[in-house]
């Protein structure tokens, strides 16, 4: 059986690492599983020379989690309710696909946990992450939508029965009655992490709130080096990582994979 992650730029990938030692603790010889750069012009065509190659089973990453939904036979509903796509399978028609963040998420919290049910929920950003992130908080209470796009910020709260819609000048009060903040955006990669964090009223947050970044790297960003700073609750995005890859590969090979030996591989990739 063969597996890959395809994307543009791949090298950075921790999924090759993570997938083949859960693969090696499963007793898998006979599964591979590898990183291909795939450039956007070439994705139409690279998914062809896939499946003829043998390849029954891979992962998209950026930049083509929406627009491989184009070359696809069909996705699942939480795939159409996102916009979005992590894992494709083939079958006799083609490619199909699904997305695992959702699930990432939730067993992310879970694991670590946050109680997601009844909660006030702050989600800051308005693309992939953050509309896999508002489909996952369907049991909150309340889920506030926070970008710099106004109307990207809508259409994500919209995929809540209790979504609204707030902005970066006003979160004195959503912050002051959240539960937890979900941090879904690009924010913390950049250079202006600490203009962005500094913009955040973390003060105004509650002693029970718990502080959520999905970035991974690095493992520990500014945000979440403030909120400890201001005794609060954190989680790193490389829960959601480990999960959404472990739900990915037991829909390929049906059987659930070791999350510990995948979080393990990440650490070690991470350094």
């Amino acid at each position: 059986m063969k597996l890959a992650v395809v994307g543009h730029p791949i090298g950075h990938s921790l999924s090759p690492a993570m997938h083949r030692a859960a693969l090696d603790a499963l007793g898998r010889p006979d599964v591979s599983y590898e990183a291909i750069d795939v450039t956007p012009d070439d994705l139409a065509g690279a998914l062809v020379r896939l499946r003829d190659a043998g390849f029954v089973g891979l992962n998209v990453t950026l930049p083509h989690k929406s627009s491989v939904i184009a070359h696809l036979v069909s996705i699942d509903d939480a795939a159409r309710a996102i916009g979005a796509v992590n894992t494709l399978s083939l079958d006799a028609k083609g490619w199909v696909g699904t997305n695992t963040d959702v699930i990432g998420l939730a067993r992310s919290l879970a694991e670590s946990r946050v109680e997601i049910d009844g909660a006030r929920v702050v989600v800051l950003g308005a693309g992939g992450a953050a509309r896999a992130s508002v489909v996952a908080l369907a049991p909150a209470r309340e889920v506030v939508v926070v970008a710099r796009r106004r109307e990207a910020a809508t259409s994500v709260a919209a995929l809540h029965p209790h979504g609204r819609v707030s902005t970066f000048d006003a979160l004195e009060e959503p912050f002051a009655s959240t539960d937890l903040v979900i941090q879904a955006s690009s924010a913390t990669l950049g250079a202006d992490a600490d203009v962005f964090v500094r913009a955040l009223p973390l003060a105004s947050l509650a002693s029970r709130a718990v502080v959520v970044d999905l970035v991974y790297r690095p493992r520990e960003t500014v945000l979440l080096a403030a909120a400890r700073a201001h005794g609060l609750k954190v989680v790193d995005g490389v829960g959601m990582l480990v999960h959404q890859g472990a739900a990915s590969l037991e829909r390929w090979i049906g059987r659930a994979p070791s999350v510990e030996v995948m979080r393990a591989a990440v650490e070690r990739a991470l350094g």
